[in-house]
């Protein structure tokens, strides 16, 4: 039987039981013998105790369209639910950071960016191991712990905003754990991988990293809402970590009732050691430093960047709330995301890449330029189209990674197999998108030297405009500008 190896990663074998099977139906005497025909083995699904489930193969139109599309639709949803929260949990301490002065702690500027960051950094470092977990445990399995793992950081930074003399090295760590929510998105991608054909991953991706990448927006909206409502004029931020607490607990809840594990999720340590020695990993890995990390960078500092440069807006008076307007960047990056993949399908990830480096470092310098005019709405509407700019970035540099490695790789060079292409793809995926998210840590710390050095925030601008301009330069130069010599066409 053949089973799907688009986008294997991680490492361990899941356990193969002969226990009596817990729901559906299992193969039958007929599909065992060695003489059956494939349709009728792949067709074949076993589910065993544990909600464990032999015999998928995605490819199998019969499987698929059987049971398969059901399956793995139903897994897909849960697994949104629980990115999502991840990353809630991963952004929190950007927005409760604006609220600290009012709840009676006196951090400096260099400390708040430092508890803006440190999730950020943590989140990246560990999207490297949560890779390999959902083929270790299964993925079912790993979600429910990756879910409870938020209690951890939900609830300790309720205890620590509830008292102003809790140390700074205290709040720090705890910021850190936030950084479990970010490491979701690397399980909760590939274990969706493994569900889906190939003809239909590109959108089941694109919805799973959509659906996560929206926390950050709920949380920036939700939260100010939430610790000023019947706060009488002050704030209730031990409520900023609270609230969570039930969704967290449905989404455990959700997985084991309702997720399953594949045996066929293997894990490949050493496709993941192989594309680390791809020239083609390392570039990618640079450019979506560009996209995503501007992104989730932007997605944290933004609240802070409001309320330095126009406090007046950082909290707008609905009612008895406080409303932030923050939210609506990540909220734009966010629904960007899947539509960026989408277009690059149709003029190429790497054209629609390279525009989008243009477009970011346009924006980022009239946004410098425009700054004088101390015009909160236009600097709000420049801002959005950054955010914009960088989720369909995200989506177009996703979408370069298996057809880079398919036809540019040295493995694709030296007559490897389009099955070992594809791992080196899955492999590289994960990886690219923990790099990527070190992008959420270097923004706010660039934009801390800056401030610290010349009192303003506008050399970091200028920065990351020049970024732009070489990430672009990049990005043409490796995948334009060969494709137009070679008449290879784009990626």
């Amino acid at each position: 039987m053949t089973v799907d190896r688009t986008a294997e990663s991680g490492a361990g074998t899941p356990p193969e039981t002969d226990a009596e099977p817990w729901h559906g139906s299992v193969a039958t005497s007929a599909d065992a013998q060695p003489g059956s025909t494939r349709t009728a083995d792949a067709a074949a699904l076993e589910f065993r105790s544990g909600r464990w489930i032999a015999g998928w193969d995605a490819e199998n139109k019969e499987q698929w369209e059987s049971k398969g599309r059901s399956i793995a639709k139903r897994n897909l949803n849960w697994s949104i639910f629980a990115e999502f929260l991840g990353f809630v949990v991963w952004q929190l301490w950007s927005i409760v950071v604006v609220q600290l002065p009012a709840a009676g702690f006196t951090f400096t500027t260099s400390e708040i960016f430092w508890l803006i960051s440190m999730p950020s950094l943590v989140g990246a470092t560990l999207r490297i191991p949560y890779t390999f977990m959902v083929p270790r445990f299964g993925g079912r399995n790993w979600t429910i712990v990756s879910a409870l793992l938020l209690l951890i950081p939900s609830i300790g930074l309720a205890m620590c905003v509830s008292n102003p003399e809790t140390p700074f090295g205290v709040m720090l760590l705890v910021a850190a754990l936030a950084g479990f929510g970010g490491g979701n998105f690397a399980s909760s991608m590939a274990n969706i991988t493994f569900f889906y054909p190939a003809r239909e991953k590109g959108w089941a991706l694109g919805l799973n990293a959509a659906g996560g990448n929206l926390g950050a927006a709920v949380a920036q909206l939700a939260v100010p809402i939430a610790i000023t409502l019947l706060a009488a004029g002050t704030v209730n931020l031990p409520v900023a970590g609270l609230m969570w607490v039930p969704f967290i607990l449905l989404a455990a809840f959700g997985a084991w009732k309702y997720m399953d594990n594949l045996t066929s999720a293997k894990g490949d340590i050493a496709g993941s050691v192989a594309a680390l020695k791809e020239p083609h990993l390392w570039i990618m890995a640079f450019l979506y430093i560009g996209t995503f990390g501007s992104f989730i960078g932007f997605a944290g500092v933004f609240p802070k960047l409001i309320k330095d440069y126009f406090p007046d807006f950082s909290s707008i008076a609905v009612g008895t709330v406080a409303l932030s307007l923050a939210f609506m960047g990540p909220l734009v990056g966010s629904l960007a995301r899947p539509f960026g993949g989408r277009m690059a399908d149709r003029m190429g990830g790497a054209r629609m890449t390279v525009a989008t480096f243009a477009a970011m470092a346009t924006i980022t310098l009239v946004m410098i330029w425009t700054l004088p005019l101390k015009n909160f709405w236009l600097f709000l509407a420049l801002f959005l189209m950054l955010f914009t700019a960088s989720g369909f970035g995200n989506g177009a540099t996703y979408r370069m990674i298996p057809i880079i490695f398919a036809t540019s790789s040295r493995a694709a060079k030296a007559g490897a197999s389009s099955v070992h292409t594809a791992k080196l793809a899955s492999a590289s995926l994960g990886l690219v998108s923990a790099i990527g998210a070190y992008g959420g840590f270097v923004i706010p710390q660039v934009l801390n030297a800056s401030n610290s050095a010349s009192g303003s925030y506008t050399p970091a601008f200028y920065g990351f405009v020049g970024a732009y301009v070489v990430m672009l330069l990049v990005c043409w130069a490796f995948y334009i500008r060969p494709a137009k010599r070679n008449a290879m066409g784009h990626v």
